[in-house]
């Protein structure tokens, strides 16, 4: 009883911080000039970044597959990582993704140790090529973000996860946490296998990349032609912050960034919140087909 009403207090609150990000975000540009601006949006662009996200997932789901070696094919960790993505958007703050993706691989293997790591180890490394991403292009772009007051927004975010790395990994923190054992033999036996590792890495450069390339399609597609090079600094930043369990689906959360990071290079404030809401739009049309195969579970259960 107690965990339940923690859920819903919590939910609560995430709803609350999307509500008042969304209101003053939609206070500034006005919902009017938002939604005349999507009237313009191209559907081969919408569409587009649509297949880009199930282009995402699938990639996804190879390198999910490169992190659990012949313990399940492909189209059952596909469809497992669909039904995770349809949850995340979908029902956050409910049930999250992870956790139910998760609970089907558990049920599959029977492996709570090697599920909870590849699950982590998964969201570890695409955090890796996210940042990585941004680092690169951070000294090329950096003049969009010089005298702003998140100039040096990206080398704190990059030393703060270098430490976190550090104490879990390096000092092996938890170590003597039963539940978490299994995960640290778990990365002990493939931290040394580089061939493995770095074929992740790229596959999540792959991934990152068609989320930013897709924002920049959606932009082209109501007619904005944003630089390239800042997308490749301000949308992983975006991403982090989105990702932050404090809302419901980043909703609010990420328009503010949207408007904050875009407003950097005088995209006006109804263009980047229309970018975003479209951006939403789209994965979450892509991740209806996690339903579809979550109905499918739920069938044969």
């Amino acid at each position: 009883m107690a965990l339940k009403i923690k859920k819903i207090s919590l939910l609560i609150i995430k709803l609350a911080v999307s509500s008042v990000f969304l209101y003053i975000v939609l206070s500034k540009t006005g919902l009017e000039q938002v939604f005349s601006v999507l009237k313009g949006m191209s559907l081969l662009a919408f569409i587009s970044a649509i297949f880009l996200y199930m282009l995402a997932q699938l990639v996804s789901t190879l390198r999910w597959k490169l992190l659990l070696p012949g313990m399940l094919g492909i189209r059952k960790l596909f469809s497992l990582y669909m039904i995770g993505s349809f949850f995340n958007t979908i029902l956050p703050g409910i049930i999250g993704g992870d956790a139910v993706k998760g609970l089907y691989l558990y049920q599959a293997t029977g492996r709570g140790s090697l599920t909870l790591a590849s699950i982590f180890m998964d969201r570890y490394i695409g955090f890796v090529a996210l940042l990585a991403i941004c680092t690169i292009a951070f000294p090329f772009g950096y003049k969009y973000l010089q005298g702003s007051y998140i100039e040096w927004l990206l080398p704190v975010i990059v030393l703060s996860f270098i430490i976190a790395s550090l104490l879990i990994f390096g000092l092996r923190l938890g170590k003597r946490i039963k539940i978490l054992s299994g995960f640290y033999d778990y990365f002990h036996a493939y931290r040394n296998q580089k061939e493995i590792i770095g074929k992740a890495v790229f596959l999540s450069v792959l991934i990152q990349f068609s989320g930013i390339f897709a924002v920049y399609i959606l932009a082209l597609g109501i007619g904005q032609h944003i630089p390239f090079l800042a997308c490749l600094i301000f949308l992983p930043l975006i991403i982090l912050f989105t990702t932050l369990p404090i809302s419901i689906s980043g909703l609010g959360v990420r328009e503010g960034a949207f408007v904050a990071f875009f407003g950097l290079i005088e995209i006006k404030p109804e263009v980047a919140t229309a970018i975003s809401f479209l951006w939403f739009i789209s994965t979450t049309a892509g991740s209806l087909l996690g339903l579809i195969e979550y109905i499918k579970y739920k069938k044969k259960e």
